[in-house]
């Protein structure tokens, strides 16, 4: 058939045939039944009822949203409508005439026309669209004249599709956090309605959901389910509220309710966070004893970590110097300044060495620096240092100063109360400040350096005095360390005494060995050297006797020329009158004694005699000054 006559149902043909199949192709397409056709010699008599016939089909498929292609059975398309014309982007005047394998070659409608048979539902991409198709023959008189395709673009719902699985992923996990809260969560609407309560809810309240989904908050509140209704609270003030409430006469629980507006301002749902007091108190129980723990075990590594120390330079087995690596250790943890104080030789700088290793600063330098043992004319340079040029003599690069080279470390500062009063006011600068300035230069350097100071005087007295600064001394004893003299702490001088002999045996490829008999004069000797003097001893001893055993006549002479009282024996330098050898014992024994006891009535007890004997004897040995001294 002529596409012109395709294009239009309405025309004039001689001979019945071809007009007749032509109209009954139509009326098969639009499921309605030919209408009579009356002839007057060539001329249709009802050509205005076609014309209305034509009209309405056009109307049908134009309007239609789903698109239709029809093809005759030779494969020519004789349909289009606009809906199939914006899926396959092909004009009707375009298409209308074409084979439909060169239009759409995947629609599957040639092998409709073969079999006859109807397909539906099937998936089809034409272009970038997805569509849903159904297929099926033309049928006349028994007769496949054509194909017909209905299908629908189904692209936008497979987006709506896709952002609705969205949606219901995001719903799961809304529900997986609802649920997984620890505490309990209550919703309502924005009318006071429930429509959502959490598993947490139901264990804090005892109320299980299906109590009060769907029912209102007042209904509830007036049931005796709550004491007071947060929900209503929030719906009436429009803001966050928190309350407390009893729930069923029974349960105390903090309630907190949070309005959800739209973006109109009005409230669409209520959220209710609700907080077991009962559960917090015994979490806040259980705080408490995970912190007693926690300082206990924290006790407890301080106590190895002491223990470990006595593998090192650092022996303490009295209480006194337990204390002092107590207190080592704590100030170990943060950046304040110390001040360390001591006689010589307690070893003040290995206190100071483990703060460092102690600390965060443990990667960096550890610098010391003796302020008593520079000139004050080189201390400065030494100290801050100086740019080239600065002075007769100084390198023309200029030098770094300590400050710098102790960069992100420690700076220990030894013999502080030595360093000239000149300094001491550059230095409060540099610990206020964090910054320095080399000599010869006006530009200010920034620091990061911990300060440790130590001395063997008396700061507080040299302030008095005014040899040294206050606000200095107070700027530096942020911490104080103070470290007792070795005679004070006689539980330390045997553990001491064995670990240097060790030591000078390792390194001196020996295997000396004390003998008891000396045990006695190290603990009695005063030790004004302190561990230093210690340690000097026992090198000596391990170094120049021949013998491998260690005995009396080795010791230097300062220690043999004491007396050593113990519980079982007296030592005695030489022979001596019986007369005076029991003088000097009564008169050691009272010393003794009144430096453990601090009190007659002790001594005398300790020593089997009366109160008035040990007055007499302390009267004939001329001892009431030594009393006094030793705070009898």
């Amino acid at each position: 058939m002529p596409a012109a006559v395709q294009r239009s149902s309405l025309a004039y043909f001689q001979g019945k045939g071809t007009l007749f199949c032509f109209i009954g192709e139509y009326s098969n397409i639009i499921n309605a039944s030919c209408t009579k056709i009356m002839w007057e010699g060539d001329i249709f008599v009802n050509a205005k009822r076609m014309g209305k016939y034509e009209s309405e089909l056009n109307a049908i498929l134009n309007s239609t949203h789903n698109s239709i292609i029809s093809i005759n059975k030779q494969g020519m398309i004789n349909i289009i409508n606009p809906a199939a014309e914006r899926i396959i982007g092909v004009k009707a005047e375009d298409a209308i005439g074409c084979h439909i394998s060169e239009v759409i070659p995947n629609t599957n409608l040639l092998e409709i026309l073969k079999t006859g048979k109807s397909d539906f539902g099937q998936k089809l991409t034409i272009g970038n669209r997805t569509v849903i198709t159904n297929r099926t023959p033309v049928i006349l008189d028994n007769e496949i004249v054509g194909a017909v395709a209905v299908f629908q673009d189904i692209s936008e719902i497979e987006d709506i599709l896709r952002k609705l699985d969205v949606c219901k992923k995001l719903s799961v996990e809304l529900n997986a956090i609802i649920e997984s809260s620890y505490d309990g969560i209550y919703v309502t609407d924005g009318n006071g309605i429930t429509v959502r309560v959490n598993s947490a809810y139901e264990r804090i309240t005892g109320v299980q959901r299906k109590e009060v989904l769907g029912r209102h908050m007042r209904e509830l509140e007036k049931a005796g389910f709550y004491s007071k209704s947060v929900t209503l609270l929030v719906l009436e003030k429009k803001k966050p509220i928190t309350i407390m409430q009893q729930i069923k006469g029974r349960k105390d629980v903090m309630v907190t309710g949070n309005p959800v507006f739209n973006e109109d301002g009005e409230i669409t749902l209520v959220v209710t966070n609700v907080r077991d007091m009962t559960e917090l108190n015994r979490l806040k129980i259980e705080l408490e004893k995970t912190r007693e723990l926690t300082q206990k075990y924290h006790s407890e590594l301080i106590e190895m970590r002491l223990q470990q120390m006595e593998l090192d330079d650092v022996i303490a087995k009295s209480d006194d110097m337990k204390e002092v690596l107590r207190l080592t250790l704590r100030v170990s943890r943060v950046d304040s300044n110390v001040l360390i104080m001591g006689e010589s030789g307690v070893g003040k700088e290995v206190i100071a060495k483990l703060i460092h290793k102690e600390s965060d600063r443990k990667d960096g330098p550890f610098i010391k620096i003796n302020c008593g043992a520079i000139p004050e004319n080189l201390l400065e340079s030494e100290l801050f240092g100086y740019e080239g040029g600065a002075f007769t003599g100084a390198k023309k690069e200029g030098k770094p100063g300590l400050f710098e080279v102790a960069e992100k470390g420690v700076l220990l500062l030894d013999e502080i109360a030595e360093m000239p009063k000149t300094l001491q006011v550059k230095l409060l600068r540099a610990i206020q400040d964090l910054e320095i300035s080399r000599l010869g230069s006006l530009e200010p350097r920034k620091i990061d350096v911990r300060i440790i100071a130590s001395t063997n005087k008396d700061l507080e007295k040299l302030v008095s005095e005014g040899r040294f600064r206050e606000d200095l001394f107070y700027r530096l004893n942020v911490v104080p360390i103070y470290i007792p003299p070795l005679r004070d702490r006689k539980e330390d001088i045997i553990p001491l005494l064995c670990y240097y002999v060790e030591k000078y045996n390792k390194k001196y490829n020996l295997n000396k060995q004390i003998t008891s008999e000396i045990i006695d004069y190290f603990l009695e000797y005063n030790w004004p050297g302190n561990v230093r003097e210690l340690e000097n001893i026992v090198e000596r001893l391990i170094v120049i006797p021949e013998e491998d055993y260690i005995r009396t006549m080795h010791l230097p002479k300062c220690m043999r020329g004491e007396l050593a009282y113990t519980k079982s024996n007296i030592l005695i330098k030489d022979i001596v009158p019986l007369d005076k050898a029991i003088k000097d014992v009564e008169e050691q024994l009272i010393i003794n004694s009144f430096k453990k006891y601090r009190n007659i009535n002790k001594v005398a007890e300790v020593l089997g005699v009366h109160r008035t004997t040990i007055a007499r004897k302390i009267a004939k040995y001329n001892l009431s000054a030594d009393m006094h001294e030793t705070g009898a």
